[in-house]
């Protein structure tokens, strides 16, 4: 069995789809960034490469390549979950929380669960996700940026 963890943050700003967990969220604002900037994907894509030991998203998908510029989190999530098949895992559970002032995402969280569930090809009980609101405190309370954070357990697939 390992652990691993992921956090992300990216800032709000005009003119931009707000996705997360690979849903398209309605707001007035979406997450900037080199790929569609959806954080809850990245910390989930952070912990499992950390759980691996394989650095982060940054190391395998540099934003200075623009050969990521605007892709879906979603492809990244199912080439780093190929990553973890390939290196004889599977992942057992991921727990995360979003960390967000606005737009209220509780009515959101289900289909995130299960649209990250199904792109990394296990049941909806093994993919949790949970909102936190910024307590008006920093850019995320200002409701400058939306974060989120994700622990992940991997487990060796047992050899034959």
């Amino acid at each position: 069995m390992r652990i691993g963890i992921g956090y992300d943050i990216h800032p709000l700003g005009k003119g931009r789809k707000l996705i997360l967990g690979g849903i398209d969220i309605p707001h007035t604002q979406g997450l900037v960034g080199h790929s569609d900037a959806d954080a809850l994907v990245h910390a989930v894509c952070d912990a499992m490469l950390g759980a691996m030991g394989e650095g982060d998203l940054g190391r395998h998908y540099p934003s200075s390549d623009p050969k990521f510029k605007n892709i879906s989190s979603l492809v990244l999530l199912e080439e780093v979950s190929g990553l973890l098949a390939k290196k004889g895992y599977r992942l057992v559970n991921v727990d995360t929380v979003i960390i967000a002032q606005a737009p209220r995402l509780g009515p959101h969280l289900d289909a995130m669960s299960t649209r990250m569930a199904e792109v990394l090809k296990v049941e909806r009980a093994t993919v949790n996700v949970k909102v936190k609101s910024g307590e008006h405190l920093d850019a995320i309370g200002r409701e400058e940026a939306i974060a989120a954070q994700a622990i992940c357990l991997i487990e060796e697939v047992a050899k034959s």
